[in-house]
């Protein structure tokens, strides 16, 4: 029904932010979580950009995943949650535990409180991580049975998401106590930016257009973030989503010379550093072993990453745009807001 409460859990997260707009667009009120006040302007910013101007239908709360305090205050009165919230570990913490230990608890935190509010249903944004890491090559698309091997060779980002997505799960299962969930697990998403403060997925657009040396032998799926917001929105609602999984992908997988292509194809002049060069996995290696920021692509060298949206499209009459409407308006929005160097 429209003008209920929906708490979108960290605010200032990129698909967060676009939820917050089809939210809006779509008579929601809105509460949203950020760590610290102080980036309340920075949401309403964002949102500004987006084309929202958020009135009294939007309010914030502080809250952190990593303490109760809050949770409560950000749950009353909320019929649904969007939770998308994660930690992201900086400075020393660079163990494993540091990544993993607080996003499971961080679900945790959250479905308990919204359990303990009466909340109809939460929808965990998960992740493809979740889903496709540590396989060996399959022979057919990834889909929603599928879970990431964490006996095989996973980043501890991606073993975060698979632990923190079977905690949440198993949470439900055991004392939801009649607490719905649905899960949606993007791939790598692109689409509109809206500040400085974007994924790390859309930096795979920036390198291509600031003139990355060459394309290593990546494969990756892609999504637009709005659909990404649509499909939380099915979920939320629709009565088929409860208990469920969902892929957010858009078409087929694709390389990353194949991303550089569209973009010298449909950017024009503006694509003029996009690299041409397919770089050869042992020189990929090679840069790897001084660059710790290639050094977390070497497992994924020629790996087909390609996975089905099948599901969502069939049962929650989900219709994302192209992969390469997304890739374009990527690149635009980043020309937009001054980003590229």
């Amino acid at each position: 029904m429209k003008g209920e409460l929906v708490l979108v859990t960290g605010g200032t997260g990129f698909i967060a932010q676009h939820c917050i707009l089809a939210l809006l667009s779509r008579g929601y009120r809105v509460r949203t979580t950020v760590r610290a006040p102080s980036r309340e302007a920075e949401v309403r910013e964002n949102l500004r950009v987006g084309g929202a101007e958020p009135d009294d239908r939007l309010s914030f709360v502080t809250a952190d995943l990593s303490a109760d305090q809050g949770w409560a205050e950000a749950l009353a009165g909320c019929s649904y949650v969007l939770h998308g919230a994660s930690p992201t570990p900086s400075g020393d913490q660079v163990r494993e535990e540091d990544w993993v230990r607080p996003a499971v608890d961080g679900n945790l935190r959250v479905l308990r409180a919204a359990r303990d509010a009466g909340v109809k249903r939460v929808v965990l944004t998960s992740a493809f991580g979740a889903i496709g890491v540590g396989h060996k090559p399959l022979d057919r698309p990834f889909n929603e049975t599928d879970w990431s091997d964490l006996t095989g060779n996973v980043a501890p980002y991606q073993k975060s998401k698979t632990l923190a997505e079977r905690a949440a799960w198993e949470f439900v299962a055991r004392e939801g106590r009649g607490l719905e969930l649905s899960a949606v697990n993007p791939v790598a998403v692109l689409g509109p930016a809206l500040g400085p403060d974007y994924s790390h997925s859309i930096r795979i657009i920036k390198s291509l257009m600031d003139g990355q040396p060459g394309c290593p032998k990546i494969n990756t799926g892609v999504v637009d973030v709005r659909d990404v917001a649509d499909l939380h929105l099915h979920a939320m609602t629709h009565p088929a989503a409860n208990g469920e999984r969902f892929l957010a992908i858009s078409g087929e997988s694709m390389w990353m010379n194949d991303i550089a292509d569209v973009l010298r194809r449909r950017m024009g002049a503006a694509a003029g550093k996009v690299p041409t060069r397919v770089l050869p996995n042992w020189l990929v290696r090679l840069i790897a072993l001084g660059n710790p920021a290639m050094k977390g692509i070497v497992p994924l060298l020629g790996m087909n990453m390609n996975a089905t949206g099948e599901k969502a499209r069939r049962l929650l009459g989900w219709n994302p745009r192209p992969r390469e409407e997304a890739i374009v308006a990527t690149a635009q929005s980043l020309i937009q807001l001054g980003l590229l160097t």
